[in-house]
């Protein structure tokens, strides 16, 4: 006996059984679509009937080299009879015949990426069966165009505008704008220019057999699994390549019938805001394409419950039914047919970041799912989108009191977007991608062949669709500002311009898009990064630091930082990189003077001059972190990077040499002397400074030795500025971290430093302070050494940058400009080791750190600071290796708390 390709709606219960009840996989097996529908069935919610062809089906059809598996064509016309049976219609009946429609269906939702086949079983027989039947030849040679239409462009690959062309045309001599107002003769008319277009791509006649569509259709769409549009989608959403899609085989519906019949999709709360509130577009006297193209301007939902009462109550009480068995807002399609109501579609609703978490919010609220749910169901990635940059409201205003505003849309996916025009996918994806350059794309509608370069867009702007077109959900998706039936907007892709009454707008030119409230504007407008005030946000992340056990800390370097950091939740300051204070303006002489300097009373002199500074820049972070630890890195840079470049010095010297030999008079010359001299003295030092590799070179710890009074200048000024602020009354906590330690011996030479100059300060000052000594733990030989580091260091933290670099012997600059994206294109690694800790090799080397420094050390606080702190994997590990902390920038600090919380929800499974 065969394996079971095709399943019934009503056969559920036996998919369950056949992959041991988890529903994921029967996700897996039947797709999103086909299980939904199954399920809506099962719940008693009207769906046509209908049937699954599997995913297995696709995938071994695709490894036999695109060849029916054996037993699947006879599985699914035993299932087709049924069908013919339960609706009292037969497939390819010249007098009543059964229609079907043939779609994909992964297991994850990708919009519009894959292919449909609508009609299936039209023919010159049955068009006339169904005109004898309805008496309406409108409808029928409307349903039959569709059919030759969607199968030449899906099955055939023919160019949809080919077809489209000749509908417009027949509109244009008909003297009609829409579809609808076409006629019978009309669609007949263009169903035999059809015939014409399909026979001229194909050399072969349109095929009238209708089990001959069938097979073709489903085989096209097995096909388009492979397509590259769904390729490049689950690329971008990282959906796996091997997963195959299901078919969904399903009776024909008809909500182009007259005025009491229509189509719509609909989300059952608001996928931009996330508010408890039905949300959708649909059309009267309609099939289900119409909407989801753009084609025609859609109506709002609410106007349904005018047109048919009846009909919109009933669509309310099953959409309530679905979100709440579903416990998640879903995305509903439907048809009216002479006023029933059909669902054809559920499935989870792409929504907005903004969305997203009010929805987790409310519905935890509303009972429907738990805290650690609604946790679950925000993934740190949307976080991220909060801190998006806006239109900075004063730039608004401007604009429009300068007669900037262009055009006004649906506002269907927030945040804002600026760049250059490009009027089709390949010139923004060449721009956007190839290129770097900022774009918009602006479309009548997009279709799944666009989305390459809705991708490398920054934002998107249709002139029709509406809020549940295919633009809405590949922006709302991928996080891109989107505004979409902007009906003012004429856009000429022959002159390559957008016109919107008096005002031109040409390709390549900028415009600004604000896919919060659906405006545009003209030009760059200038933007900001918003302020984190989202009461939804707010309450979540609350949640979140209810569950997790890590630490969230920020590294930050001044101030402001620091009372960003703050506002964000950040619980400490991990990283206080201090050379980067020392490359203010008013501040690099000093340090090149300490660099140049031949005496050693030159240098000191250098070093006491940047002592104030320091002060003042630990006085400030102490403040703000009132109560909080306040990690602070010694000075950690090559000592190259605070000289001119060693190429530009040489070249200037030249340059001077030269200007000296045509130098017209003594004056000059004595100038031109002078600034040879200091070049040559600077040059000098340089040569000697240089390094072959600086970053395995005078740094980190080795720099602090070679300097000591550095390392004295710098810890007095951390001493000194805690004591004025706990003379002022607040509450210090530093900690001294000493950076790029390989060997205990540096630790220790360090240790005795600071201690006595620490010392020697609080004397100086009266004030005893409580601070800890600590170091970061960046190449191997430091974690593989870490019980003896532990006997010196009350803390450690993970400098995983560092410690990525030195453990695959590349800089991360050079690997991620060149060969790292090699790499990533093959496989050769599965992911940046750059962007999350590598679990095999750093991660490993961390974990026999926290082992042997917690031997010596069972009070040593143990952190990571490197830019992996605020990336969720890498928080996941740090939380599986037992760290008190992870510390990131401020902006990522909320991502962080939630990665956290969700680490540690995962671990208690």
């Amino acid at each position: 006996m065969s394996k079971q390709w095709v399943y019934r709606f009503n056969e559920l219960d036996a998919a369950e059984e056949y992959v041991g009840g988890s529903w994921d996989r029967v996700r897996s097996l039947l797709g999103g679509k086909g299980a939904n529908l199954a399920e809506m069935v099962r719940i008693g919610v009207p769906v046509p009937d209908g049937f699954i062809i599997t995913t297995e089906a696709c995938n071994e059809y695709l490894s036999l080299g695109e060849r029916l598996p054996d037993g699947l064509w006879e599985q699914l016309t035993t299932s087709l009879k049924a069908m013919e049976a339960s609706t009292g219609k037969t497939f390819g009946d010249p007098k009543n015949p059964l229609l079907l429609s043939c779609r994909s269906g992964a297991k994850f939702s990708m919009p519009g990426m894959m292919d449909t086949v609508l009609n299936i079983g039209m023919n010159d027989d049955t068009v006339k069966g169904l005109i004898a039947k309805t008496g309406d030849a409108r409808v029928a040679y409307d349903l039959y165009r569709r059919l030759i239409q969607m199968f030449g462009s899906v099955v055939m690959h023919i160019p949809d505008d080919k077809f489209e062309e000749v509908i417009t045309r027949t509109k244009r001599e008909a003297g009609v704008k829409s579809d609808t107002e076409l006629t019978g003769d009309h669609w007949m008319a263009v169903t035999e220019e059809f015939k014409n277009v399909f026979r001229f791509h194909t050399h072969h006649q349109f095929p009238t057999e209708p089990y001959a569509q069938l097979q073709m259709a489903t085989e096209a769409v097995f096909m388009s699994w492979n397509g590259k549009r769904a390729i490049d989608y689950r690329n971008a959403a990282g959906i796996a390549h091997d997963l195959g899609t299901a078919v969904t085989i399903v009776a024909m519906i008809y909500g182009n019938l007259g005025d009491d019949s229509g189509t719509g999709v609909a989300l059952t709360r608001s996928g931009t805001t996330g508010e408890k509130r039905i949300e959708g577009d649909y059309l009267t006297n309609a099939q289900g394409e119409d909407v989801v193209a753009g084609i025609r301007m859609t109506k709002d939902l609410s106007e349904l419950k005018v047109e048919m009462p009846a009909v919109h109550a009933e669509f309310e009480r099953v959409a309530m039914l679905l979100e709440n068995h579903y416990r998640d807002m879903q995305d509903v399609e439907f048809t009216i047919e002479k006023g029933k109501l059909w669902m054809l579609q559920t499935r989870d609703g792409k929504r907005t970041s903004q969305a997203a978490v009010r929805i987790a919010v409310d519905m935890a609220e509303e009972g429907l799912i738990t805290k650690e749910e609604a946790l679950m169901r925000v993934t740190p990635d949307l976080i991220d989108f909060f801190f998006h940059p806006q239109f900075d409201s004063q730039a608004i205003k401007d604009a429009g009191l300068n007669n900037k505003l262009l055009a006004k849309g649906l506002n269907v996916s927030p945040g804002a977007a600026v760049g250059v025009v490009a009027l089709d996918a390949d010139l923004a994806h060449l721009w956007g991608k190839e290129e770097g350059k900022k774009v918009i794309m602006v479309r009548p509608e997009t279709r799944p062949d666009d989305v390459h370069g809705m991708l490398a867009s920054q934002g998107i702007v249709t002139s029709r669709g509406g809020r549940t077109s295919h633009a809405a959900l590949v922006a709302r998706q991928f996080g891109k500002p989107a505004v979409v039936g902007v009906d003012d907007m004429d856009i000429d892709l022959t002159r390559r311009q957008i016109t919107v009454g008096s005002k031109i707008v040409k390709e390549g030119d900028y415009i600004s898009v604000d896919g919060t409230t659906g405006e545009i504007f003209l030009g760059k407008i200038e933007t900001k990064q918003p302020d984190i005030k989202d009461e939804w946000l707010i309450k979540l992340l609350s949640w979140a630091d209810e569950f997790r056990t890590l630490g969230v800390w920020a590294n930050s370097d001044y101030p402001v930082d620091a009372a960003r950091a703050r506002e964000y939740g950040a619980e400490g300051i991990g990283l206080c990189r201090t050379e980067h204070m020392f490359m203010q303006a008013e501040r690099l002489p000093l340090v090149q003077q300490m660099i140049l300097a031949e005496m050693e009373v030159q240098r000191t002199e250098a070093i006491k001059a940047l002592l104030p500074f320091q002060r003042e820049d630990f006085t400030g972070l102490f403040r703000v972190m009132n109560g909080l630890p306040v990690v602070i890195r010694l000075i950690d840079p090559p000592l190259h990077e605070f000289l001119p470049d060693h190429v530009s010095l040489t070249r200037e010297l030249s340059d001077l040499k030269i200007q000296l030999q045509h130098a017209p008079h003594l004056e000059a010359i004595d100038d031109l002397l002078k600034q040879v001299r200091v070049k040559e003295k600077v040059l000098s030092r340089v040569e000697v400074l240089r390094e072959d590799n600086p970053m395995l070179g005078l740094r980190g710890v080795r720099l602090g030795n070679h300097f000591p009074d550095l390392t004295r200048m710098q810890v007095r000024a951390i001493i000194e500025a805690a004591c004025l602020v706990a003379k002022e009354g607040g509450d210090v906590r530093p900690e001294i971290m000493i950076p790029l330690t390989s060997h205990v011996n540096e630790l220790k030479f360090q240790r005795e430093l600071l201690e006595t100059e620490a010392k020697k300060v609080m004397v100086e000052q009266g004030i005893k302070l409580n601070y800890k000594f600590g170091t970061m733990i960046e190449v191997p030989r430091a974690a593989l050494t870490a019980d003896q580091l532990a006997e010196y260091a009350e803390f450690f933290s993970f400098g995983t940058n560092d410690l990525t670099q030195t453990t695959y012997a590349i800089s991360r600059d050079d690997a991620e400009s060149g060969f790292l994206i090699e790499y990533m294109v093959h496989g050769i690694l599965p992911e940046n080791p750059f962007e999350t800790i590598d679990h095999d090799g750093v991660g490993e080397l961390m974990r026999i750190a926290v082992e042997k420094g917690r031997k010596t050390n069972p009070d040593i606080k143990l952190g990571i600071c490197g830019e992996h702190g605020g990336e969720a994997k890498s928080i996941a590990l740090c939380h599986k290796l037992g760290l008190n902390y992870v510390s990131c920038s401020p902006f990522r600090v909320p991502l962080a708390r939630l990665a956290a919380a969700r680490a540690a929800i995962e671990a208690g499974k």
